[in-house]
């Protein structure tokens, strides 16, 4: 078996540019606890239910990500990207598939390859993971991005168009 033992990746988005902050909160992801079996990719990989609320002003649209920077790559790993969620959305039922999208919202290709969310899954005997589900306030109806675009390059569009973000966080160990 490899050896994992590393450094715990900082927390990265208080290294992106500064935003104002805004409530998230979460049936199913309690704020730095361990994730529920829903949201494990073996057990359920369902997304999680999330209710945000006291927006930025001139907030148009959404974008929602889950982003683990523990995982032994470079680039951590994404495992949810949903653009282009309407500007009066304020919650999301667990479970949020693309037939459930509104008209224009779209899931990007996480780094497992589908489009949509896939669950935890750290490999066995790692240190815990931590999976940063954010809701990102964008200023214009789209984030720009294309169906194909990969999660950096939505990634990269919010630093320039995010007017605030909400975060809550859960982490997983095997």
């Amino acid at each position: 078996m490899v050896d994992l033992t590393r450094p715990q990746t900082p927390d990265p988005y208080p290294l992106l540019p500064a935003v104002p902050s805004f409530d998230v909160v979460s049936d199913d992801v309690t704020d730095g606890r361990p994730l529920k079996d829903d949201q494990v990719a073996a057990r359920g990989n369902t997304s999680p239910h999330l209710r945000w609320s006291n927006v930025p002003e001139g907030t148009a649209s959404f974008t929602i990500t889950c982003f683990d920077p523990d995982a032994p790559t470079p680039s951590g790993f994404w495992h949810w990207v949903l653009v282009d969620l309407p500007g009066d959305v304020r919650e999301i039922p667990a479970g949020f598939a693309a037939g459930d999208l509104p008209d224009g919202a779209f899931h990007l290709r996480n780094d497992g390859g589908q489009a949509g969310f896939l669950g935890a899954a750290p490999p066995e005997g790692d240190q815990p993971h931590r999976y940063f589900f954010v809701v990102h306030a964008v200023g214009a109806e789209s984030l720009g991005v294309e169906h194909d675009a990969t999660p950096a390059s939505a990634s990269f569009a919010l630093a320039f168009q995010t007017l605030g973000r909400a975060i809550v966080h859960g982490t997983y160990q095997h």
